[in-house]
């Protein structure tokens, strides 16, 4: 049975000095981490004000001592690896080694095609894996280049480099339990698992669904060493889902809400 610990994924829908305070307040209270979301804007009939995630995660490294920090997550391929390099290892210096980057395809799509860019999943999947090529790269501290279909890079050196060795943890998004995400997420730190329901609503991922995808991210990585497990679930769950969450290997509970609701727990602390 693995150690279960609680983070808050939060929505990047705020003032960032409101998301600075929450995430003060949850370290005080006992969270283990802070994640923040990462969009640029609500597309149609959604507007509401949004914080730069990366801002704040720069605030909340130098107003917290211990909570891991990072994005959940963000879209890598409407940003460029780059920018991403450079702004995730400040984040981790500041922090002294605390950042986490969880990365996916993003939603929605208008945050793509509002700016002239595909929203094509496939055309999204092929730029997030190349990406996070181009970012480990630009993460090693050595010249680098790198000649793909979407990114070229041409003596680029990176310095500093992260504090975290070997890198700064890297945890994909598996939303849709396919072949090609699992696979994704057996390559790197972790998978941040999450049931989305119609509408965009976070509904709770079943201990026999976590349990099958635990299995397939094994099997093709040979073991969970050094390997996280998180779970992102609306609302802190029930202890018998939480027992079941440990027992099958999760190692971490992502409670995530809307802002009133995530206040109240950013004050209340985690169940443990």
């Amino acid at each position: 049975m693995s150690e279960v610990r609680f983070a808050l994924s939060v929505p990047n829908f705020a003032e960032p000095s409101e998301l600075v305070e929450l995430g003060v307040r949850a370290e005080r209270a006992g969270w283990h981490g802070v994640l923040l979301w990462d969009h640029l804007f609500g597309g149609p009939g959604f507007a509401v004000p949004m914080a730069d995630p990366w801002v704040v995660l720069g605030a909340l490294a130098v107003r917290t001592e211990r909570i891991r920090l990072g994005t959940a997550i963000t879209p890598l391929a409407r940003r460029r690896p780059q920018k991403v390099a450079r702004e995730s290892v400040s984040v981790d210096r500041l922090s002294v080694g605390r950042m986490v980057l969880g990365v996916g395809l993003g939603s929605p799509a208008e945050e793509y095609t509002a700016f002239h860019e595909s929203a094509d999943p496939h055309v999204r999947s092929a730029k997030l894996d190349e990406a996070l090529e181009v970012l480990t790269g630009l993460w090693s501290g050595e010249p680098f280049d790198h000649h793909g279909p979407h990114y070229q890079v041409a003596g680029a050196q990176f310095l500093p480099e992260p504090l975290q060795r070997p890198r700064i943890p890297i945890w994909t998004a598996c939303a849709t339990l396919n072949d090609k995400t699992l696979a994704r997420a057996a390559r790197w730190d972790g998978v941040v698992l999450a049931k989305i329901l119609d509408g965009a609503g976070i509904g709770e991922l079943s201990v026999e669904e976590l349990s099958r995808s635990i299995r397939d991210i094994t099997r093709r990585r040979g073991s969970l060493e050094g390997f996280d497990v998180a779970v992102l679930n609306g609302g802190i769950p029930s202890e018998t889902t939480l027992a079941g969450f440990a027992e099958v290997g999760a190692t971490w509970v992502l409670v995530t809400g809307w802002m009133d609701q995530l206040h109240e727990l950013a004050a209340a602390g985690p169940v443990a």
